[in-house]
């Protein structure tokens, strides 16, 4: 099934969402464990992935936003990037059903088969609980977790707030550069910036 993206799109051309850069997880405190749904239905814990760095980004396929680092293949050239280097990257979808951007697994592993994406899991957060517990914002809202299970980075994908992907070119990449900083030992420069996008779509 192709997500109707471009249908999606016009839903919202509106300004962002940008968030507190207040992470409800402290930069440099552990990261809370989970167990969330792939798109296949089978269990993921973060904690399966410790002594990895992880990458989690808040994901929502009609979310203008979301469609510009898409649309463009920024956010699949970050995730293939972020592949090379050994990093584990999980989408998740904090929408609840009923509301604009929820997907079921199914229409999830759509989604990342018609954008050609690779995150090693897509994962699907119907309750929010996850989202709550990361203080998950917007679509994108990007974190990212050290191999010792600390939070290093929380933020957006880069620091051009728009939905403009003409932007992307002269944006800095901050997920980049914070696994650049841990890649070459050195500290994140950059732990946290202003998140921005279309706000999670929460049950309630």
């Amino acid at each position: 099934m192709r997500t109707p993206i471009l249908g999606l799109a016009m839903l919202a051309i509106a300004a962002p969402a940008v968030t507190s850069a207040t992470a409800e997880v402290p930069i440099g405190a552990l990261a809370p464990d989970f167990t969330l749904a792939d798109a296949a239905g089978k269990p993921v814990t973060l904690a399966a992935f410790k002594g990895k760095t992880v990458v989690l980004e808040w994901n929502n396929p009609g979310c203008p936003f979301v469609q510009k680092h898409y649309g463009s293949g920024n956010m699949q050239k970050t995730q293939r990037a972020a592949g090379a280097q050994g990093v584990v990257w999980l989408t998740i979808n904090s929408g609840a059903p009923g509301k604009q951007g929820h997907m079921n697994g199914t229409e999830a592993a759509a989604f990342v088969k018609a954008q050609k994406a690779s995150p090693n899991a897509y994962l699907l957060d119907p309750e929010g609980k996850v989202g709550h517990l990361y203080a998950a914002k917007t679509t994108p809202h990007m974190y990212v977790i050290d191999p010792a299970g600390r939070l290093a980075y929380q933020g957006g994908i880069d620091d051009k707030p728009t939905a403009n992907p003409a932007d992307i070119a002269s944006a800095r990449n901050m997920v980049l550069a914070a696994l650049g900083d841990m890649k070459a030992g050195r500290k994140v420069a950059v732990t946290e910036s202003r998140a921005y996008g279309c706000t999670v779509k929460y049950a309630g």
